[in-house]
């Protein structure tokens, strides 16, 4: 019998970032996918894309990849839903940090709350994974932030498009948590420190497209990405007096641009 496949084609400015693209869209890792680049684009003697690269990633079984992620998300609805609360004004309340003031924490009954709500969901989702827990100190904010990191096998279908199940994730651990605390705490939720890789990939691709920008003067707009990812970006830039950024479009279609400074 033949497998189900799962394709998509992407153009980006070189192959590698195409390939980066890709894996963003379907929240897959690079072992998990058959590459083929259909063009390699053209460069020019400055060394910036003038025709962009096209390449075709392939994913096998994503049938059962799928069935996962739909099994995974329903679960995660279900939970909500019990809350009766609005997913999306609560993650983008909860992940705007001007909206909260630092919290000093101590861990050791925090910790013990957090790991066993974060365990209790998993076990509600039928997932089987380990739960570290630990403070982590945010210098951009300058706050402690809980992090909590879920390792496993294949857990890839937890993180989902663009992170967006992972994000949902976050959001009902930290509703939960809040409510047995009784106050608000700072919490990030990561999975096979799938965030933390994130982080380096995207200050990569600032600083690589800031160079394009700075070379050739003009702007370069990103593709569309969740605000903690802008945030990445901005953050990145921030020390870069020969460029700055903005953010433009309406969600979830908004983006980041990056100009020249005057």
């Amino acid at each position: 019998m033949t497998k189900n496949k799962t394709t998509l084609e992407v153009i980006a400015p070189t192959v590698e970032e195409a390939i980066e693209k890709g894996l963003e869209q379907l929240g897959a890792e690079r072992k998990d996918v058959e590459v083929e680049v259909l063009d390699e684009g053209k460069r020019n003697l400055f060394r910036f894309a003038s025709k962009q690269a096209r390449i075709k990633l392939t994913i096998l079984d994503a049938s059962v990849e799928a069935n996962k992620s739909a099994e995974t998300e329903e679960k995660i609805a279900t939970i909500e839903n019990d809350e009766d609360l609005s997913f999306e004004e609560m993650f983008e309340a909860e992940t705007n940090s001007n909206m909260h003031e630092p919290v000093n924490l101590d861990l050791t009954d925090v910790e013990e709350v957090v790991k066993e709500t974060v365990l209790e969901l998993l076990e509600k989702m039928d997932v089987q994974a380990g739960v570290s827990v630990q403070k982590v100190y945010q210098e951009d904010e300058e706050r402690e932030v809980i992090y909590v990191n879920i390792e496993g096998s294949d857990l890839s279908f937890l993180i989902g498009r663009r992170a967006e199940t992972l994000n949902a994730l976050q959001y009902i651990t930290s509703l939960m948590v809040n409510k047995k605390l009784n106050q608000w705490i700072p919490l990030q939720l990561d999975i096979q420190n799938f965030r933390h890789r994130r982080e380096i990939e995207l200050q990569k691709l600032a600083r690589r497209m800031a160079e394009q920008v700075i070379s050739t003067g003009r702007r370069q707009c990103l593709e569309p990405m969740p605000a903690n990812e802008r945030r990445i970006i901005h953050m990145e830039l921030r020390k870069n007096d020969l460029v700055y950024t903005e953010s433009i479009g309406e969600e979830p279609n908004r983006k980041i641009c990056i100009y020249p400074a005057e």
